[in-house]
């Protein structure tokens, strides 16, 4: 009775101070140090992170609406300013960008919005998400106590803010946007900035207050967030890492739970496990977390030059949503499960009284009590890397190795974050397309600048970035010098911190280089034959987007900096530069620019592709509704357009350490095509031959499920009822407990046509790798057949009851491997 006595007063005596507090946050949602309060309701909040740019407004209802079937209350997207202002002061929030259609969309399906401001995004996006105009105001230096910037920085939110308030779309409107985030992750650069750091966020943070939005602000990983900003964590292990809120009367709330990595061009992908995932969101929730947004929740695509330096254009393909919007099995309902078993905690959880128990060196108990309602709901932790057996309340519980069991009542588990029972997916790519005919191709050979013709010159090597102003990757640097000896050989040594360097001498090709995400400077040496007379150097420096982090963001160099042919330093001498190829200038990938050069006949020329070649082909759309993707694996480095959309940058040469291309396909969104005379245009930099390319249809074809009898029922067939006042478990039925069981399911459109693999008994290995194992009912087959063949769906008993038993005292488990057709 002390212990509920004492934290009765507790409650109290906040409440008091919080009534005071709160008088400054106007309209429906306010927060507590428990969670966020919506319409007088605290809540537990599962977010996940679509942003509009990087899918296609056809795609964001279906993302959307698989997202909240996924139990996701709110979607949580940057705002990103380069997109939105391209040149300053002239706007543009059409198609893509339409962020207002966006979120109303959002609103339509019932769910909340996490508005992320910024303006500073990183988000892997071309320089952080800052139009590049904003370098060359004079005297900015970006994000911090600096006049100029700040200047800018309040012009846009502000923008942004009368923008979302005019279309009601706050909370406090009767909106669905519940949160707003100034800045982004700015502890990571505050100190280079000294005082003038601290002052910056004690700026940034009133001057988000004063824009009056009737929501609390966040700061993500800024933990001196000023008063009344919520300070958040990002990353993978926030239960662990977490140092919590800075003050008592905020929430602990989880901004960025990275459902992988990002990948980098070069770099091996990072697979993180649904069970990794739900672990740590688990114990996020168990230590009194109340919102956890998964980073990304569906990753998608960076088209066009978006993307930041060496950053793919497949943007989280591992998020529970992939690339092309399809569900990422069994990581979506893995993580679903575990938001239903959440939910059936979230009384408890808002309203008891936390208790942690010591249940074993590495495991222990989090419980959730309030003695007026009766409620309570546990979390069984076992930190430890073996399976344990603990002790909770009288009963045995057998937890596995680095597991979460919930239990919603503090009696029965409804989930273990080790035990997965969701289906397996297979994704594939089918050809629908083969553009293998030289009869359809048409390439132009894009012409290096003439030095004589250049009409910007400097006696420096200039920085790229400035030069450029983000209008092209590319910067062509040429030179021309006297030479008196006939066919001379020399070596060519060239400095470089862009990105890619191809090399020209004469006109001739000699050679190309580049550097990496992790190492972005190298050199590039080759040896060359130099002519009696002039000579010229063509060097083209290549940008694989804008860097995206760090401090001094607009101090940032790319570009060449020194050549020297046979020792002699050239970098002082007369350049001519060229911003961008003469294809881009005609913009030969639109329809009406591809109209004003001459293209010729594939190979008319010769036999072989050669660098920095335009190829055009012409296509008609493919019948169906499944996503579409370019095989591109049989190209080099480019770009792709489709019907003057550009699909992104793609770069197959450039393989892992494993010896495999970075990525191979690439989105190609239905809404980008016409149903007939559909214009692809690349820009080959390197020999890709296009007579390799498909038009490949995306699907899901497989679908496998492994339970066994140790496994949980789903958390569906947890129904509460109230009976008389009395809680009843509906896992329960006649004294027996509810056997688990396996549910199968094809894509819309598709059905179960064949079962490749049933056996219940002791099959080896998963889904990845099964085979029969001693123990197995010869009638597996025949049962998952009647049950599922010519359906969409079916559910299994994992069970004697279903399949006899085949080797009484042995643990069994079924797998299925099924078809979809």
């Amino acid at each position: 009775m002390k212990y509920w006595l004492s934290f009765t007063l507790f409650l109290c005596g906040f409440a008091l101070s919080f009534t005071v507090f709160c008088k400054a946050l106007a309209g429906n949602v306010t927060y507590d140090g428990r969670s966020l309060v919506i319409d007088g309701q605290h809540r537990i909040l599962f977010s996940g992170s679509i942003h509009y740019p990087r899918s296609t407004p056809e795609m964001w209802p279906s993302l959307i609406a698989k997202a909240k079937e996924g139990g996701i209350d709110v979607i949580q997207t940057y705002v990103f300013w380069n997109l939105h202002e391209p040149q300053q002061e002239k706007y543009d929030f059409s198609g893509r960008n339409d962020l207002v259609r966006f979120i109303k969309e959002i609103q339509a399906q019932g769910l909340y919005v996490c508005l992320r401001i910024g303006p500073f995004i990183e988000g892997e996006w071309s320089y952080g998400g800052f139009p590049f105009w904003l370098h060359d105001i004079p005297d900015i230096v970006f994000r911090t106590d600096n006049e100029p910037f700040k200047k800018e920085m309040q012009r846009f939110a502000t923008k942004i803010v009368d923008m979302m308030k005019e279309e009601r779309l706050y909370a406090s409107q009767g909106g669905p946007i519940i949160l707003s985030q100034i800045e982004n992750e700015y502890k990571l650069v505050e100190e280079a900035f000294h005082e003038k750091g601290k002052s910056y966020v004690r700026w940034a943070a009133n001057m988000a207050v004063g824009l009056q939005t009737g929501v609390p602000w966040v700061m993500c990983k800024q933990d001196d967030a000023p008063d009344p900003v919520i300070n958040t964590c990002n990353g993978m292990r926030c239960g662990e890492t977490f140092a919590g809120p800075n003050s008592p009367q905020k929430p602990a709330l989880w901004t960025e739970n990275w459902t992988s990595f990002v990948e980098t061009y070069g770099e091996e992908p990072y697979i993180r496990s649904p069970e990794e995932i739900a672990f740590h969101v688990a114990l996020f929730i168990a230590k009194k977390g109340s919102y956890v947004n998964y980073y990304m929740y569906h990753g998608g695509t960076n088209f066009g030059r978006s993307a930041s330096a060496f950053v793919k254009t497949s943007y989280y393909d591992q998020a529970p949503l992939d690339e092309y919007g399809l569900t990422r099995q069994p990581k979506w309902g893995h993580l679903k499960e575990l938001h239903a078993a959440m939910k059936l905690c979230s009384k408890p959880l808002t309203s008891g009284q936390q208790t942690t128990l010591p249940l074993g060196q590495l495991q222990q108990a989090y419980v959730y009590g309030d003695y007026k309602s009766g409620d309570c709901a546990a979390f069984l932790v076992n930190n430890g890397s073996k399976d344990a057996e603990v002790l909770f309340y009288n009963v045995l519980y057998q937890l596995p190795r680095k597991s979460i069991s919930i239990l919603p009542d503090c009696k029965a588990v409804a989930f273990n974050t080790a035990k997965v029972s969701t289906q397996y997916d297979t994704r594939t790519m089918v050809p629908c397309e083969k553009f293998g005919s030289k009869e359809r191709w048409e390439d132009f050979r894009e012409a290096m600048p003439d030095f004589d013709k250049t009409s910007l010159r400097a006696t420096v090597l200039l920085e790229q970035m400035n030069t450029t102003k983000d209008e092209s990757d590319y910067l062509w640097y040429t030179l021309r010098f006297q030479h008196d000896s006939p066919n001379a050989q020399a070596t060519l040594n060239v400095q470089s911190c862009g990105h890619v360097l191809r090399a020209f001498v004469n006109g001739h090709f000699v050679g190309s280089e580049h550097g990496s995400h992790n190492n972005p400077i190298f050199s590039l040496e080759s040896n060359i034959t130099l002519s009696k007379g002039m000579n010229y150097i063509s060097l083209l420096s290549e940008m694989v987007g804008l860097p995206n982090s760090g401090a001094y963001l607009e101090r940032k160099v790319a570009g060449l900096r020194s050549v020297r042919i046979e020792g002699k330093d050239f970098s002082r001498y007369l350049w001519g530069y060229q911003v961008g190829l003469s294809g881009e200038q005609l913009q030969i990938y639109s329809d009406l620019g591809s109209r004003k050069v001459e293209w010729n006949k594939f190979g008319s020329s010769d036999n072989q592709p050669q660098p920095l070649t335009w190829y055009k082909i012409e296509f008609d759309a493919p019948a169906g509704s499944e996503p579409l993707a370019l095989n591109l694996g049989s190209m080099g480095k480019g770009q792709a357009w489709i019907n003057g959309q550009n699909i992104g940058r793609y770069w197959v040469s450039f393989h892992t350490y494993k010896g495999q291309p970075s990525q191979t396909w690439y989105n190609v969104p239905r809404s980008f095509l016409k149903p007939s005379g559909n214009l692809l245009i690349l820009l080959e930099e390197e020999n890709g031959n296009p007579l390799g390319i498909s038009l490949d249809r995306v699907s899901t074809t497989r679908a496998c499920v492994k339970v066994s009898e140790s496994h949980l029922p789903p958390v569906t067939s947890w129904l509460v009822e109230k009976q008389g006042g009395v809680k009843k478990n509906n896992r329960q039925k006649n004294g027996r407990k509810t056997p688990p069981y396996v549910q199968l399911s094809c894509p819309r459109g598709r059905t179960i046509s064949k079962i490749l693999f049933a056996s219940y008994g002791n099959p080896a290995g998963d889904c990845q790798s099964y085979a029969q194992g001693s123990c197995h009912a010869s009638n597996s087959k025949t049962i998952v057949k009647q049950a599922c063949l010519g359906k969409r769906s079916c559910s299994i008993s994992a069970s004697n009851g279903k399949f006899g038993d085949p080797c009484p005292g042995l643990l069994k488990t079924l797998v299925i491997d099924a078809q979809c057709k």
